[in-house]
């Protein structure tokens, strides 16, 4: 296995790891930020306001995304274990 190909596999389980969580955090930010501007516009300081609004809108963000994402897992998954006779010899 030369260092390339380490490198090459390193890569692309980072690739893959950005796309999985790309959605979640995206989501949790959008919402992070929307209940920020209403609790400075209204002046609520309560810091568990913004725990709800981001667990339920994660919970969407995966049911909707789960399939692609497990389908993409599985993907990555199966051509890496295809892919051991090549990479070690």
């Amino acid at each position: 296995m030369t260092p390339e190909t380490v490198i090459e596999v390193g890569q692309h389980a980072l690739r893959i790891t950005a796309l999985l969580a790309g959605p979640i955090l995206g989501a949790a930010l959008v919402i992070g930020l929307l209940v920020a501007m209403f609790q400075a516009a209204t002046q609520i300081n309560e810091m568990t306001l913004t725990f709800i609004p981001k667990l339920l809108i994660i919970a969407v963000v995966l049911i909707i995304t789960g399939p692609w994402m497990l389908h993409l897992l599985v993907d990555y998954t199966q051509g890496l274990i295809e892919s051991i006779p090549y990479l070690i010899g």
